[in-house]
C-alpha cells in the first residue's frame, strides 16, 4: 500500500508540479519503479481501485502491458492463470472505460498470448477462449472485440520477449484461427455502434489469412460490409482499412494469386471505382477525401501488372489515377507518385514480356508504351505545377521549408519516371511550352511574378540526365532565355543549377554555338547576387569546368580573375569558403587538359595566393604559427587538397608538394597537437600521395618520418589514415618494403600501448578506427610486411580487447580486420601465412569465440549482426570442427533460464552442418535467431553477458 501510495503521488508530482526538476525526479523514479518485479502487483491493484484517476490508470496499463511483453519470464509459471484472469477482469471492467487504458489491456492479454502454448492457455487457444467468453459475456463484446483486433497485430511482434520458435508457432495458431475469428466479427455485424471495431478487426485478420478461395470472400458479410461502409461518413477510415487488406489479399502469394482471387477482385474493384467522383467533391471532409485516395493508391500500386497490359478496364482505374494526382491538395495527388513509378518499371523492363517471343515481345511492349504515352503526357503537366513556391515562401519555417524541398524532388522522380515512357527530348519539349507560357504571362500581366517561371524551369532541370546531348531544337532556345529572365535571387539560383544541370549538353554543342560565355556570364552574376545563387553559381561553374574542361582550356584567363577574386575576398562575390572549393576544383580540372609545360606554371599561379597567406604566417616564427586559429591554417591547407585531388598531373603536383614541404613540415612541427589542423594537412597530404603516386620520391620519405614521430607524442588519428593510404598505393613495391615494415611496426607498436583494454578503446574509438583501417589494408596489400613481423599478435590481441566497442565504425573496423585475417589464411595467396596464422589464432581461437558470440548475443549493437556473423563463419570456414568444440564450450556457460538445452541443441547443430560444409547458408539464420533469443529482453540480455563476460576476457591479453 505504501508503494502505491508512492506511484500516485509521483505521478501528481509527474504531471501537476510546478518545478521542472522535481517532475524529473518523478519521472526517473516511476521509470526505474517499472523495471522492479513489484511493478506488477502495484500496477494490477491500482487499475482494479475504483478510486485510481486517469493518470494512474493510464501509467499502470502501460507498465503492465510492458511488463507483459517484456518481463513474463520473472513470473513463476503458476502466476499465469491469475493474471490471465485479472487481464480479463480489468477488459471486462473497462468496456466502457477510457480506450487508452483497454487498449493497453489488450495489448497485455495478446502478449500473455504469445508467451504461452495453446496447452497453457486452455481451451484451444486463445481466440477459442475468447469465443466462449464472448458467447458467456455479451455484455462486455466492445472491449473482446477490441482484444480480436489487436491478437493479428502482435502476432509477430518483437517488441514481445518470446522465444523466436514461440513466436512463430503463435503465428500458426493464429492462422489457423482466421475462421473462427471472421466468425466472431461476423457475428458483431448486427450492432450498428461496433461497426467500425469490425471492420478494423477484419483488416486485422485479412493480414494473417491463407487459402481463402475468392469466390468464399466475394459473399463474405465482412466483404459486404467493408464495401457498403464506403460510403458512409462515419465508417469509411475503417471501411478503407478493409478493403485495403482484401486488395493486398488478392495478390498475395497465400491467397492462391489473381486467378484464384478474381471473384473478390470483380466484386472490389467496381465498388472502389463508384467512389472515382467522391474525390473532387466540395461537400466531402478532407480526411474522407484522403481516405479514398488512398484506396485508389492502394489498388494501383496491387494491380500495376494487370493494369500494364493497357486493356480497356485498366485504362478504366489509370483515369482514376490521374484524377487523384490531379488533387490540389499535394498530400492526395503525391499517394499515386509510387503507382507512376512502379508502372515505368513495368513497362519498360524486360522481364515483363518474358512470355512473349523476341519479336513479339517488341512489338508487345511498343503496343504498351503508345497505350500509355497520352498518361505520361498528361502526367507530365499535372506534376510539374505542383512545384511553385508559395507566396508566402520567405515566412515559411524550417521544416515546413524542408517538407517543400522534399515535394519538389518527388516531383522531380516522377518527370524523370516520365522520360523513360516519352523520352528525354519530349517530355523537355511539354516542360518547355509550360516555361515560355509562364514567360509570356509575366511579361503581359507586367505581375514580376517569377514563382512559375522558377517551378518550370526546375522540372526542366530535373530532366537533365535523360535529355540527349545532341538535342537542337529546344535547348538551344533555353540557353538563349536564361539572361532575359526576372532577376529574383530565388529564380537566379535555378537558373544557375539549370546551367550545371546541362554541362554536359553544353559540352557537346557545336563550337560554333558556344554558348558558354554567356553562361559563364550568368553564373558571375549568381555569385555577386545571394548566398543562395551564389552557392549554386560555384557549383554549377565546377560541373561546367568538369564537363567542357576541353572548351574552356582558352577561356582561362577569365577563369583565373574569377577564382583570384574568389579566393582573395576582394571581389563582390558572396561564396564561402567552403563554396570556394568548387573553383579550386574547377580550375584544377581545366588546367589537368593543358600541355604539360602550359599546366606546370598554371599549377604555380593557382598554387600562388594559397600558399602565400600559409608561408607569411609561418614566416612569423613557430609562436605565432601556434597562436594562429585552425581555421585561418585549414581554409588553404583544405584548397591545396582539391588542387592535389582533382589537378590530374602527378610530376607537376609531386614538384608542387616538394617545393610547399618546408610550408607542411612547419605546421607538422608546430601544430602537432591540433586536431582540426593534422586532419586537414593529412588530407591534403593524401591527396597528394593519391596523385602523384611514385612521383613523390624523397618528399614522401619525409613525410612518414614527420608523422611516426608525432604520432608517439601527439596520437592523431590522422596520422594513421594518411599511412593507411601510403600502403594503398606503395605497399606492393618491393623498394619501399623495408621502410614500409619499420612504419608500420612503429605505429602498431605504439597504437597497442595506447589500446590496453576495452575503456582505451572507448576513450580513442578514432585511433582505434584509423589503426586497424591500416591493418586491413596491410592484409591487403602487402600481408608480407605485417603478418610475419612481431608486432602482428599484439595487434591481434589488440582486436579481441577492442571487439565490443560501442563505437560504430571503430568496430566495424575492427571486425572487418580479424575477417581480413582469416579470409587471407583461407586464400590460395595467403597460403604461405597460413602456418603463422594458424599459430597465433587457434591458441587465442577460444576467447575469440567467445566474444563473437557475446558480441551477437548482446555485447554490440544488433546493428553489428552482419559484420559479427561474417567473422564468426569466416572462423568456420578457416577452422572448422575447432569452432564447434569452442563455441560448445561458451554455449553451455549460459543459464537454462536464458537458453534451453534444446536450443543450445539447434545452434550447435547449425554450427556442425556448417562445419561440414553443409547448411553455411542456414548459419546465418541461426546466429540472427540465437541473437534474437538472448536479447529478448533486458534481463536475459544481462544473464547471457553475465555469463559470457566478454568485457573481463577483454582485459586479459591472450598470451600465444
Amino acid at each position: 500500500m505504501e508503494l502505491q501510495n508512492t506511484v500516485k503521488e509521483a505521478l501528481n508530482a509527474l504531471y501537476h508540479h510546478p518545478d521542472d526538476s522535481v517532475r524529473m525526479q518523478a519521472d526517473r523514479w516511476l521509470q526505474n519503479f517499472q523495471r522492479t518485479i513489484d511493478a506488477w502487483q502495484v500496477s494490477d491493484n491500482l487499475l482494479h481501485d475504483p478510486n485510481s484517476n486517469l493518470e494512474t490508470l493510464i501509467f499502470c496499463s502501460q507498465t503492465l502491458r510492458s511488463k507483459v511483453q517484456r518481463d513474463f519470464e520473472e513470473l513463476p509459471s503458476e502466476a499465469f492463470r491469475p493474471l490471465r484472469d485479472s487481464l480479463c477482469r480489468l477488459l471486462k471492467k473497462l468496456h466502457k472505460g477510457p480506450p487508452k487504458v483497454r487498449t493497453q489491456i489488450s495489448i497485455a492479454v495478446a502478449a500473455l498470448a504469445v508467451h504461452v502454448s495453446v496447452e497453457d492457455w486452455g481451451g484451444g487457444g486463445i481466440v477459442s477462449w475468447l469465443r466462449d467468453e464472448m458467447n458467456s459475456h455479451p455484455e462486455y463484446i466492445p472491449s473482446f472485440l477490441e482484444l480480436l483486433g489487436v491478437l493479428p497485430q502482435e502476432a509477430c511482434s518483437y517488441r514481445i520477449a518470446a522465444r523466436p520458435e514461440r513466436r512463430r508457432q503463435f503465428e500458426k495458431e493464429l492462422s489457423s484461427s482466421v475462421d473462427t475469428a471472421l466468425g466472431l466479427l461476423s457475428a458483431c455485424l448486427s450492432f450498428n455502434e461496433l461497426k467500425e471495431q469490425v471492420l478494423e478487426g477484419f483488416a486485422s485478420w485479412m493480414r494473417l489469412a491463407h487459402g481463402i478461395p475468392g469466390t468464399i470472400l466475394a459473399s463474405h458479410p465482412l466483404v459486404h460490409a467493408s464495401l457498403s461502409s464506403l460510403n458512409s461518413e462515419q465508417l469509411l477510415e475503417a471501411a478503407v482499412n478493409a478493403v485495403s487488406e482484401l486488395i493486398h489479399y488478392t495478390v498475395a502469394g497465400s491467397s492462391g494469386g489473381l486467378s484464384a482471387q478474381m471473384p473478390l477482385i470483380q466484386v472490389v474493384v467496381p465498388h472502389v471505382m463508384s467512389l472515382k467522383g467522391q474525390l473532387r467533391d466540395p461537400s466531402k471532409d478532407d480526411e474522407d477525401v484522403k481516405a479514398i485516395a488512398r484506396l485508389f493508391a492502394d489498388m494501383g500500386d496491387t494491380y500495376v501488372d494487370l493494369i500494364a497490359s493497357g486493356s480497356d478496364e485498366s485504362m478504366l482505374i489509370v483515369q482514376a489515377l490521374l484524377e487523384v494526382t490531379s488533387h490540389p491538395d499535394y498530400d492526395i495527388s503525391s499517394m499515386t507518385f509510387n503507382f507512376w513509378h512502379s508502372l515505368q518499371i513495368n513497362l519498360t523492363r524486360g522481364e515483363s514480356y518474358s512470355t512473349y517471343g523476341s519479336k513479339e515481345s517488341a512489338e508487345e511492349r511498343n503496343r504498351r508504351l503508345r497505350v500509355f504515352y497520352s498518361t505520361y503526357e498528361l502526367l507530365v503537366s499535372l506534376v510539374s505545377s505542383r512545384i511553385q513556391y508559395p507566396t508566402d515562401y520567405q515566412d515559411l519555417s524550417k521544416e515546413d521549408l524542408k517538407d517543400f524541398k522534399h515535394n519538389r524532388y518527388a516531383v522531380g522522380d516522377v518527370l524523370m519516371d516520365a522520360t523513360s515512357i516519352l523520352g528525354g527530348d519530349m517530355t523537355l519539349k511539354i516542360l518547355f511550352v509550360k516555361l515560355l507560357e509562364a514567360v509570356s504571362n509575366c511579361r503581359n500581366e507586367g505581375t514580376h511574378d517569377w514563382r512559375s517561371i522558377e517551378a518550370a524551369l526546375y522540372c526542366i532541370r530535373a530532366i537533365a540526365k535523360s535529355v540527349s546531348p545532341v538535342e537542337a531544337e529546344i535547348m538551344p532556345q533555353i540557353i538563349a532565355l536564361l539572361p532575359k529572365l526576372p532577376h529574383h535571387p530565388q529564380l537566379l539560383q535555378t537558373v544557375c543549377l539549370t546551367i550545371g544541370a546541362y554541362s554536359k549538353w553544353l559540352a557537346a554543342a557545336p563550337i560554333e554555338q558556344s554558348m558558354l560565355p554567356s553562361v559563364i556570364d550568368i553564373l558571375t552574376r549568381g555569385m555577386s547576387a545571394v548566398e543562395e545563387s551564389a552557392a549554386a553559381a560555384a557549383h554549377s561553374l565546377k560541373l561546367l569546368c568538369e564537363d567542357c574542361r576541353r572548351k574552356l582550356c582558352g577561356s582561362l584567363d577569365g577563369l583565373f580573375q574569377i577564382y583570384l577574386r574568389v579566393v582573395s575576398g576582394d571581389g563582390n562575390y558572396k561564396i564561402t569558403a567552403d563554396e570556394s572549393m568548387h573553383l579550386v576544383e574547377a580550375l584544377s580540372i581545366v588546367i589537368s587538359e593543358l600541355p604539360a609545360d602550359q599546366a606546370k606554371s598554371a599549377l604555380e599561379a593557382l598554387c600562388m595566393p594559397i600558399v602565400t597567406p600559409l608561408q607569411e604566417v609561418v614566416n612569423q616564427g613557430g609562436v605565432s604559427l601556434q597562436q594562429v586559429t585552425a581555421r585561418q591554417l585549414t581554409i588553404h591547407i583544405d584548397r591545396l587538397s582539391h588542387i592535389f585531388r582533382y589537378l590530374n598531373l602527378p610530376e607537376a603536383i609531386a614538384d608542387a608538394v616538394q617545393r610547399i614541404w618546408p610550408i607542411f613540415k612547419a605546421i607538422f612541427d608546430h601544430r602537432a597537437w591540433d586536431m582540426r589542423t593534422m586532419e586537414s594537412l593529412c588530407r591534403a597530404c593524401k591527396y597528394a600521395v593519391r596523385t602523384a603516386g611514385k612521383f613523390m620520391g624523397i618528399t614522401i620519405g619525409a613525410m612518414l618520418e614527420e608523422i611516426q614521430v608525432l604520432y608517439q607524442q601527439h596520437h592523431q588519428p590522422c596520422f594513421l589514415y594518411l599511412s593507411s593510404e601510403v600502403i594503398k598505393i606503395f605497399g606492393s613495391d618491393p623498394s619501399c618494403a623495408n621502410y614500409l615494415r619499420s612504419l608500420i611496426e612503429a605505429l602498431f607498436q605504439h597504437t597497442t600501448i595506447l589500446l590496453k583494454n576495452i575503456n582505451d578503446f572507448t576513450a580513442r574509438p578514432d585511433v582505434a578506427d584509423d589503426c586497424f583501417l591500416l591493418a586491413s589494408r596491410c592484409i591487403r596489400y602487402c600481408p608480407e610486411l605485417l603478418v610475419p613481423s612481431s608486432v602482428f599478435p599484439s595487434l591481434i590481441d589488440c582486436s579481441m580487447i577492442g571487439a565490443t566497442i560501442q563505437h560504430r565504425d571503430a568496430c566495424n573496423s575492427i571486425l572487418t580486420f580479424l575477417s581480413d585475417v582469416l579470409d587471407l589464411a583461407n586464400s590460395p595467396s595467403g597460403e604461405k601465412y597460413r602456418s603463422i596464422v594458424d599459430s597465433i589464432m587457434i591458441p587465442r581461437g577460444s576467447t575469440l569465440t567467445r566474444i563473437l558470440i557475446a558480441s551477437l548475443t548482446g555485447a554490440l549493437p544488433i546493428s553489428r549482426l552482419e559484420e559479427v556473423s561474417y567473422v564468426l563463419t569466416a572462423l568456420m570456414k578457416t577452422y572448422g570442427i575447432r569452432v564447434l568444440e569452442w563455441a560448445k564450450e561458451c554455449i553451455l556457460l549460459i543459464p537454462a533460464t536464458a537458453i534451453t538445452e534444446a536450443e543450445c541443441s539447434s545452434f550447435l547443430q547449425a554450427l556442425s552442418e556448417a562445419a561440414s560444409g553443409k547448411g553455411a547458408s542456414a548459419l546465418t539464420v541461426t546466429l540472427e535467431e540465437l541473437s534474437d533469443l538472448c536479447r529478448r529482453n533486458r534481463t536475459v540480455q544481462e544473464i547471457v553477458q553475465g555469463a559470457l563476460r566478454p568485457l573481463e576476457l577483454n582485459l586479459t591479453v591472450v598470451s600465444s
